[in-house]
């Protein structure tokens, strides 16, 4: 019997008759993990509890002195205040606050228990608070004060009239909290150099888009074996802002054509796409996909309404210090940016990159190393759900969840770009020291002529800075990159 299906990427059984051709290829249930797939990451909040203040503690212990302490819990974020002598009256003060990151719907709940440290090894639980994220208020400003609330503790301990072995639960302590989602903040998924969405959590606070960004994953060349029967099954994941693709699973070829195309809307220019092919290795056995490479694309430098379709090398970086850098293929993509609004755009680009509260009550560099890594497992859980799934390594690979680690390449990177910033400083000390040297003496006579005159009209001087500025901006606007970096297009270097 033959089937025959027409049709686009657009109609709903496109993921159905698609994949069909490499089904007979894969046994044990493994067509389910070659279909292409759009997945959404979850709405995430950040939640902030201060924890002020406990009365009415009683430790159960008289044999030492008490050393008490609150830890805080969603899933496994565990935050731990500083340890807090007991008072006389039964009461503790400790003022410290924490972030959490949540994700939409909320199935978690912010446990809090206060312990005492009996012992380097023991923590001995004197009460116990568990309450669902849907109760906390959600603020959207700086400005709104979060009322601060007295929860009832949970104190578990040894029936008068029961037998030993059971617990019955008494009311006795209480602690004073101050918690709120906050929605006007972005959740950092992603290193800043590399962001592909800057909105905040609230919807209420989006812009408009400002383009739109359509993306056509036309296929790859010369990949590598990947799989020790020399074969490789690639697919193509692609991401921006909240919005995650995957396409099917071409299976053992080392050029595989997919023809994809995808759009996303765009918020910012100033934001970056990163597109990553990877092994299948779940098509007869579940096992860990492995990595071929990555690309990413810069926004702002695609000419709006021009289609860029290049080739781009997947490089990625060996564990071992003699391969280094290895090439593993190439990409072939084909993509454009439509502007819809030049009026918001421009105006972009007089507003910082973050939302305000980033800057208004900002988290230090370990704070927000901590809550990306937060971030990251909760996509990977959620996302992990779907059918297909999209793995952990995967969302660990796209979102660089190994940055943390230090990398001498990295360092060697890093230091090149920061003297690259100080080369515009150390050129004018440079040319400096030629000026009072009299090295050049026409430029030297050229700068004590300017040197007078801004002395005898001092009002010049800021005019003459701006007219510079404006001079330098536009001879640089004529040599802007026109095109996505990297790549070849038609064969030759782009």
């Amino acid at each position: 019997m033959l089937a025959v299906w027409m049709g686009t990427q657009a109609d709903e059984a496109f993921s159905e008759a698609w994949h069909s051709d490499s089904a007979s290829f894969v046994e044990n249930g493994g067509a389910l993990n070659i279909r292409s797939k759009v997945y959404v990451s979850p709405k995430l909040w950040y939640l902030r509890v201060n924890i002020i203040e406990a009365q009415d503690v009683r430790p159960d212990s008289r044999n030492h002195r008490p050393e008490l302490f609150v830890k805080a819990q969603i899933n496994n974020q565990v935050h731990k205040t500083r340890f807090c002598p007991l008072t006389a009256n039964a009461n503790l003060l400790w003022n410290e606050e924490f972030m959490f990151v949540a994700a939409e719907p909320f199935e978690d709940q912010l446990v809090l228990t206060i312990e005492d440290r009996v012992s380097p090894v023991k923590d001995e639980v004197l009460g116990r608070l568990a309450l669902p994220l849907s109760v906390f208020e959600k603020r959207l400003d700086h400005k709104p004060i979060v009322h601060s609330r007295w929860f009832d503790l949970e104190k578990f301990g040894l029936g008068l009239f029961e037998d030993d072995a059971r617990r019955e639960m008494r009311f006795a302590s209480r602690i004073h909290l101050r918690v709120c989602l906050e929605g006007a903040y972005h959740v950092m998924d992603e290193a800043m150099v590399y962001v592909s969405d800057t909105q905040p959590t609230s919807r209420q606070l989006w812009k408009p888009p400002v383009g739109v960004l359509e993306l056509g994953i036309l296929g790859a060349k010369n990949l590598v074996p990947m799989k020790a029967r020399g074969k490789t099954d690639a697919y193509c994941v692609a991401r921006h802002g909240q919005k995650w693709v995957r396409t099917r699973t071409v299976i053992g070829s080392f050029s595989p054509d997919w023809n994809e195309q995808y759009t996303w809307d765009v918020f910012d220019p100033c934001t970056v796409i990163t597109i990553a092919v990877f092994d299948n290795c779940n098509l007869s056995a579940v096992g860990r996909d492995s990595r071929i490479g990555k690309i990413r694309i810069r926004l702002s430098t695609l000419q709006s309404g021009k289609v860029h379709t290049k080739s781009y090398p997947l490089l990625v970086l060996q564990p071992s210090a003699a391969t280094g850098v290895h090439k593993m293929g190439e990409l072939q993509l084909s993509v454009r940016f439509t502007c819809i609004s030049y009026a918001n755009m421009i105006h972009l680009y007089s507003e910082p990159l973050l939302p305000k509260m980033h800057y208004v009550h900002p988290f230090t560099m370990g704070e927000i190393s901590s809550l990306r890594r937060q971030t990251i497992g909760i996509i990977a859980a959620r996302l992990g759900r779907a059918e297909p799934p999209l793995r952990k390594e995967v969302i660990e690979y796209m979102l660089d969840g190994d940055e943390q680690l230090w990398s001498l390449r990295r360092s060697k990177a890093n230091f090149f770009r920061i003297m690259a910033l100080l080369s515009g400083a150390i050129g004018a000390i440079g040319w400096f020291r030629e000026v009072c040297r009299w090295s050049k003496p026409i430029t030297t006579v050229l700068v004590h002529v300017l040197f007078l005159i801004l002395v005898r009209c001092p009002e010049l001087i800021l005019p003459t800075v701006f007219m510079y500025m404006v001079v330098i901006g536009v001879w640089r606007y004529r040599g802007r990159p026109r095109g996505p970096a990297g790549g070849r297009v038609g064969g030759q270097s782009g």
